[in-house]
C-alpha cells in the first residue's frame, strides 16, 4: 500500500456496516482519476442521553449492549444535561435504544446512520477533498476526508431499457452509454435479417446468459450511473427477477456487488436500489425533482414534448403485439426499438440539464445523488452539526405534541376584468422572515431564557427569539448568498438546488415526522408572513392604487386606468422602491433589525381576469388569466389555476378558453366565435378534442362507494381486454382516455354509444364561458340557446 495523494472526490454511494472491530463506511467516489472507494473504519455510534438517568442507562447497556458514557457540554431543547452514550457498532446503538425506551428514557439523535453522521459532523455533503490514508489500486483505507465547493464530476452513465412479453418473459436488454450501444436478445438470429451497422447486437442460448453479460458488461465498461424510465420499479425489478429464477446473480455494482433491495417504509410495493458505486437514477423521479411539470411522465409523452420526437411504436396494444412479433420474426427491429427507448432517456437527461442539477442538489442537501425528496434529511444534515456546536442536541419525533397552524396569507380576491394589473412578489419570502426576524430552534430555547427586547425578538404568542444564539438564519444567509452568486454565474441548477433547499425549511418544521417540528415555529413565519402582506396592501393604496389579490408572497395591483408597459413599470419601480425603503426603516427604527425582505416586480397585465368560485359571488382564489406583453412584442395569456393548465378538463375547453379569453382580453368581438364554437361541436367537427385523460389513483377494486367517471371507464375497457385476451390495463392504476356518451363514460379503445354532445356544451363550453361572460353582462347560454335550443330556451 501506497500513501494517497490529496484527490478532490464526489460521493456517489454510501453505505455502513458493523465489523467485529467497530463500523465501517464505505463511500464510492467519482474522481479525476477515476471511481475510488473511500474506507472509513472502527467508527463508533453516539446517541445522547439525560445525565440524571446514568445509572439506569448503565444498567441497560449491561451485556451485549456495551456502552460508554461521556459527560458533555451539551443539553436538550429543556436544558436537561445529556451524556454522549457511544457503542462500537450501530447494531448495539439500536438494541440499546430499545432497551432505554423500554425503561422510559429516550435516546436522542440514536436514529441518525452512521454514514450521515460522520459527513454531517464534517460538513461535507457530495464533493470533497481526500487527503492521506493507505491507497491500494482504487480502495483509499482512512484517509481525511474534507468538504470541496468546487469539484463536479464528469459523469459516465448508461441508459438501460428492457422489453419483455406481456407475461413478463425477458425478451432483450439495450444499453447506451460509455462510448457504446448493446443489445443482448434473447434466442437466435432470424435467417436473412441482416447485422446491424451501428450497434452491437448480441444474441444469446438461454435467459441467464443475459445476466452474466450484463455482469460482465457493467465490469468491463464501469458507468458511473444507471439511468432509464421507471427503472427501478420495472427494468431493475424485473432482472433482478428474472436473475433470482435463474439462480443467477445480479452484479450491476462496482466491485461486482449485487443491488441491495431496500422497500418503502409506508409505500406498498414501492423499491429503492442502493447500488455500490453506481447511482441509479430513474427520468421520472429526476424530472420532478427538479421541479418540472408534465400531463404525463410516459416516456412517451416527455419525449414528444422535450424532444418532439417519441417511441417507434406507440399504441400500448399494438405495442406488446408487435414487441412480440418482432421478438419472433425481426429481432434486429425489436434490438433497434429497445435501443431507442435508451437514446431518449439519454437525451432527456442532457435537454434538461438532471445530471448538472442532481450533481448540484446533493452538494447543497448533503443528500445522496439518487436519492428523491427527503427535504427533512436535507435540514437536518445542515442543522444538527451547528446546533451541537450552539450546546444544544436535537429533539426526537414526537417531542412536541401536534397542533394546527395558519398557512400562507390568502387575499380575498376582487373578481372582474381590469385593466393594467402589476404583480409585486417578495423574493423567497419564507426564507427572508427567517433571516430578518431570526426565526430558530435553537433561538427560541434561548429566547426563553433571556425574553428582554435587548437579547430578543418577539415571534407571535409570546414566543421569542434570540438575537444572538441561533442557528437557521445563517444558515439561510449562506445559502442565498450561494444563490445570488450562482445567478450571477450563470449556474442555473446550482440556482434551482440552492431555492429549492431554502423554500423547503419552512414546510420541513411543520412536518410531524420531523424532529425539529413545532407549531410556534412556523407560526412565527406564515403569522409574520400575513403581516407583511397586509402592511405591503396599506402602502401600495397609500399611493392610489388597488390590491385586488394577495397570495402568500405575491399582490396583484389594479393602477385603475389602462397604462403602457413602460409607464406601468416606472410606476412599479417606484413601488419596490418604497416598499423595500419602507421596511428597512421600519424594522431599524421599531426592532432594531436589518431587513432581508425584499419585494420585486414580476409581471404587467395588460389585461387581467379575476373569475368568481364557480356558482358564487365570491372572488376565487389561486385562478387566474392575464395579457401580458413579451419581450419581442408578441402578446400572449398567462393561465394559473383554470381550464388550460388543468389535466382533467378536455383539449375542447381549453382550446375555447384559449381563444375566447384572448378575443376579449382584446376587446374583440366573441359572439360569432362561440355560436361558431357550439355549431362545430354538434357537427362532429370536434370529436378529436373530446377525450378526457385522467389518472386513477388506486386499484380498480378499491373504488366501492364513490365511482368517478374515469373508474367506469376503466372497467369497461379491461372488461373489453379481458374478452379479448387481451392485457388489462387498469388493474392498479395508470392513466385513463375516455369520452362521455348517451351511454356513460366509455375509454378510447372500447367506445360502442353515440357521444353527449349536450354533456360537452354544459359540462365543458358552458362553465368556460360563463366565467368570463359575467362580468361582461352576457352569459353562453345568452349566445347560444336562440340558435340551438340547448337551455331549455
Amino acid at each position: 500500500m501506497t500513501s494517497s495523494p490529496k484527490l478532490p472526490g464526489f460521493i456517489l454511494t454510501r453505505r455502513w456496516r458493523d465489523t467485529g472491530h467497530g463500523t465501517d463506511l464505505e463511500f464510492w467516489l467519482a474522481t479525476e482519476l477515476g471511481p475510488r472507494q473511500v474506507i472509513i473504519s472502527a467508527q463508533q455510534s453516539v446517541a445522547f442521553a439525560p445525565a440524571s438517568r446514568r445509572q439506569d442507562i448503565e444498567r441497560a447497556a449491561r451485556g451485549s449492549a456495551n456502552a460508554e458514557l461521556r459527560p458533555l457540554s451539551l443539553k436538550t431543547f429543556a436544558r436537561e444535561p445529556v451524556l454522549g452514550v457511544y457503542t462500537r457498532s450501530h447494531k448495539q446503538m439500536v438494541t440499546l435504544e430499545r432497551r432505554l425506551k423500554d425503561r422510559g428514557i429516550a435516546l436522542h439523535e440514536a436514529d441518525i446512520r452512521p454514514h450521515d453522521r460522520f459527513m454531517m459532523e464534517r460538513f461535507i455533503t457530495a464533493a470533497v477533498q481526500v487527503e492521506g490514508g493507505a491507497a491500494e489500486g482504487g480502495r483509499i483505507l482512512d484517509p481525511k476526508l474534507t468538504p470541496d465547493d468546487h469539484y463536479r464530476p464528469a459523469l459516465r452513465p448508461v441508459s438501460l431499457d428492457i422489453e419483455t412479453s406481456a407475461r413478463g418473459e425477458l425478451f432483450s436488454v439495450a444499453l447506451e452509454g460509455c462510448g457504446r450501444r448493446q443489445v443482448y436478445m434473447l434466442g437466435s438470429a432470424v435467417p436473412d435479417a441482416g447485422v446491424p451497422d451501428d450497434f452491437d447486437l448480441e444474441y444469446v442460448a438461454e435467459p441467464a446468459e443475459i445476466v452474466h453479460c450484463l455482469n460482465d458488461w457493467f465490469r468491463e465498461h464501469d458507468p458511473d450511473a444507471i439511468i432509464g424510465w421507471n427503472l427501478v420499479q420495472f427494468d431493475l425489478n424485473l432482472l433482478q427477477k428474472h436473475a433470482d429464477a435463474h439462480g443467477v446473480p445480479l452484479l450491476l455494482g462496482r466491485g461486482g456487488q449485487p443491488i441491495e433491495w431496500r422497500a418503502h417504509g409506508t409505500r406498498e410495493g414501492f423499491l429503492f436500489a442502493p447500488t455500490p458505486g453506481r447511482l441509479v437514477i430513474d427520468g421520472i423521479e429526476a424530472l420532478r425533482a427538479a421541479q418540472w411539470s408534465s400531463s404525463s411522465f410516459s416516456l412517451e409523452h416527455v419525449a414528444q414534448t422535450m424532444l418532439g420526437e417519441g417511441k417507434a411504436i406507440d399504441d400500448p396494444y399494438h405495442r406488446m403485439a408487435e414487441i412480440e412479433r418482432r421478438f419472433r420474426e425481426d429481432k434486429v427491429a425489436l434490438a433497434r426499438y429497445n435501443l431507442k427507448d435508451c437514446e431518449l432517456v439519454t437525451r432527456i437527461f442532457a435537454k434538461a440539464n438532471l445530471f448538472e442539477f442532481l450533481l448540484e442538489r446533493a452538494h447543497v442537501t448533503g443528500l445522496a445523488v439518487d436519492h428523491f425528496g427527503g427535504s427533512i434529511a436535507a435540514f437536518s444534515h445542515q442543522y444538527l452539526p451547528r446546533m451541537h456546536r450552539a450546546g444544544y442536541v436535537a429533539p426526537n419525533v414526537g417531542d412536541v405534541p401536534d397542533a394546527a397552524f395558519p398557512g400562507g396569507f390568502v387575499m380575498n380576491s376582487r373578481p372582474g376584468i381590469y385593466d393594467s394589473v402589476l404583480v409585486l412578489d417578495y423574493k423567497s419570502l419564507y426564507p427572508s422572515i427567517i433571516r430578518t426576524y431570526l426565526v430558530d430552534p435553537v433561538g427560541m430555547v434561548e429566547g426563553e431564557q433571556d425574553p428582554s427586547p435587548e437579547a430578543s425578538v418577539p415571534g407571535f404568542d409570546g414566543v421569542r427569539f434570540s438575537r444572538r444564539r441561533h442557528c437557521l438564519p445563517a444558515i439561510v444567509t449562506q445559502l442565498w448568498e450561494r444563490r445570488d452568486e450562482a445567478k450571477r454565474q450563470g449556474n442555473q441548477p446550482l440556482s434551482q438546488a440552492l431555492k429549492l433547499l431554502m423554500n423547503s425549511f419552512v414546510g420541513v418544521l411543520g412536518a410531524r415526522n420531523c424532529r425539529f417540528f413545532d407549531p410556534r415555529l412556523v407560526s412565527a413565519v406564515t403569522l409574520r408572513g400575513h403581516e407583511i402582506m397586509r402592511c405591503t396592501r396599506e402602502l401600495v393604496e397609500a399611493e392610489g392604487y388597488e390590491a385586488i389579490y394577495g397570495d402568500t408572497d405575491s399582490i396583484f395591483i389594479w393602477l385603475k386606468q389602462r397604462r403602457g408597459e413602460a409607464e406601468a413599470e416606472t410606476i412599479a419601480a417606484a413601488l419596490v422602491e418604497k416598499v423595500n425603503r419602507w421596511w428597512r426603516e421600519h424594522l431599524a427604527a421599531t426592532m432594531g433589525l436589518e431587513s432581508a425582505l425584499e419585494i420585486e416586480f414580476d409581471t404587467h397585465y395588460s389585461r387581467f381576469f379575476m373569475p368568481t368560485i364557480r356558482g358564487s359571488e365570491e372572488g376565487s382564489k389561486k385562478r387566474y388569466a392575464g395579457l401580458v406583453r413579451n419581450d419581442d412584442g408578441s402578446e400572449e395569456v398567462v393561465y394559473r389555476g383554470l381550464e388550460t393548465v388543468r389535466t382533467d378538463w378536455t383539449p375542447l375547453a381549453q382550446q375555447f378558453q384559449q381563444a375566447l379569453y384572448l378575443l376579449v382580453f382584446k376587446e374583440q368581438p366573441y359572439a360569432d366565435f362561440v355560436k361558431d364554437y357550439a355549431r362545430r361541436l354538434l357537427a362532429g367537427d370536434m370529436d378529436p378534442l373530446l377525450v378526457y385523460r385522467k389518472r386513477l389513483r388506486g386499484r380498480l377494486d378499491e373504488y366501492q362507494r364513490n365511482t368517478p367517471p374515469q373508474v367506469r371507464a376503466a372497467r369497461v375497457a379491461d372488461e373489453f381486454n379481458a374478452r379479448h385476451g387481451r392485457p388489462q390495463r387498469y388493474q392498479d392504476g395508470g392513466w385513463i382516455s375516455y369520452v362521455m356518451t348517451v351511454n356513460g363514460p366509455e375509454p378510447l379503445e372500447a367506445r360502442t354509444s353515440r357521444i353527449d354532445y349536450e354533456h360537452y356544451l354544459s359540462s365543458q363550453l358552458q362553465p368556460v364561458a360563463d366565467a368570463i361572460l359575467a362580468p361582461l353582462n352576457d352569459s353562453f347560454a345568452n349566445l347560444t340557446s336562440d340558435q340551438f335550443g340547448l337551455f331549455g330556451a
